[in-house]
């Protein structure tokens, strides 16, 4: 009984390749079919893909949009690649066709109206982008819509709109980012001498951001501005609990305000303190200066070589013989300002600030990156490394 029934299971075996066959002629009858439907412009625009020709392929990927109007995820494929390539204004083409189409379907269509807007970001024409934008509100590309306009509000820099729609976007905006906000409505109050809306500003940044050193550094400056230096200078010292690595970038605020008072000793003790606890070229610098106007050229080359034992970098040996030549014989000098000179043109390479998030540099500090448009994303410290020279 039990041979029979492996016999049986045998006989199996050819039906099941029957089957089998059967259905793989239909597949290829279907695969056969579909691709006698397809425009030959298809097929040589795969063929230019595969031979690495990708202009080639566009334009024959073009041809096969033109022929076929049922081709709306090729028509968002080529408006893509042309935005990604600078293309810009072929890629509104592509959208705006579809966009045109009677037959469109309303999900397709808000769809290309998404892809539109980008476009037009991407173009800078953030008038247009908004307009699109804002009429993507209230639908399934809202979010979508709000990120983008959040990204136009900065560039235009209408900070109070970016307020209010990072409130929305709390997965987007961080609180660091709104107090940032709220640093640029301020600093523009600063500039217009509007005192007490700027103070509104920093203290609802501060609400945002207690570490908000900018926001620190900004209320600084309204106290100066207002004759207040003692308060500037308490204001400032603050950032030490903030975060001690942006006092470089108020070292020579405190520098001069401490000159204005007439306390160049306590000005020296507090920044020298900051130098030996947290050292930067820019703390340098400033200390260098008090300490030459102060105490002498002697001091100062001191200051100056002690520094340069505990930190070795190219930029602090060129302020090394920067203090150094007064100090040589005259007949000496020329040497030394040559090695000085040589030594220059590797360190302007290095004198620069460089963005965490994209790697852009620059040779002022910016709270935002001009290419990435990243928040605090420079370190607060130039470039020191010598492999950077190489």
């Amino acid at each position: 009984m039990s041979e029979l029934f492996e016999y049986w299971q045998l006989l199996l075996i050819p039906v099941f390749f029957a089957l089998g066959w059967a259905a793989a002629r239909v597949d290829i009858r279907q695969v056969v079919h579909e691709s006698r439907v397809l425009p030959r412009s298809y097929f040589q625009g795969l063929n230019f893909l595969l031979n690495e020709q990708p202009d080639k392929a566009i334009d024959s990927f073009l041809e096969v949009a033109k022929v076929d109007s049922q081709t709306v995820e090729l028509h968002f494929a080529l408006g893509n690649l042309f935005r990604r390539r600078g293309e810009t204004e072929r890629a509104i083409r592509m959208h705006q066709n579809l966009i045109d189409r009677p037959d469109l379907d309303d999900g397709v269509r808000l769809h290309a109206l998404a892809e539109l807007g980008q476009d037009f970001l991407k173009a800078g024409l953030l008038d247009r982008a908004e307009e699109i934008f804002n009429k993507l509100l209230g639908t399934a590309f809202e979010e979508h819509a709000k990120r983008n306009l959040l990204e136009i509000y900065q560039v235009e820099k209408e900070w109070l709109k970016a307020v209010e729609l990072a409130r929305e976007l709390p997965d987007v905006a961080s609180q660091q980012e709104v107090a940032e906000f709220y640093c640029e409505l301020a600093a523009g109050e600063i500039m217009r001498s509007k005192p007490d809306s700027a103070r509104g500003y920093l203290e609802l940044a501060m609400q945002q951001n207690r570490k908000c050193v900018r926001a620190s550094l900004l209320q600084g400056d309204l106290l100066l501005q207002e004759g207040k230096p003692q308060a500037a200078i308490e204001a400032w010292q603050r950032i030490e609990q903030q975060d001690p690595a942006y006092l470089a970038l108020v070292a020579q605020r405190l520098l001069d305000t401490y000159r204005k008072l007439d306390r160049r000793d306590e000005g020296i003790a507090l920044l020298s303190g900051y130098l030996e606890g947290y050292p930067s070229l820019d703390l340098l610098d400033v200390v260098y200066q008090l300490v030459l106007e102060n105490e002498g050229t002697d001091a100062a080359y001191r200051l100056v070589r002690a520094e340069l034992q505990r930190n070795p970098t190219l930029l602090g040996l060129e302020k090394l013989m920067s203090a150094r030549l007064p100090l040589v014989a005259p007949e000496l000098r020329p040497d030394l300002d040559l090695a000085k000179t040589i030594i220059q043109g590797y360190t302007q390479r290095l004198s620069r600030y460089r963005c965490d998030n994209c790697g852009f540099k620059a040779r002022q500090f910016y709270w935002r990156c001009p290419a990435c448009g990243g928040w605090e994303t420079y370190p607060p410290r130039r470039s020191e490394e010598f492999d950077q020279t190489l």
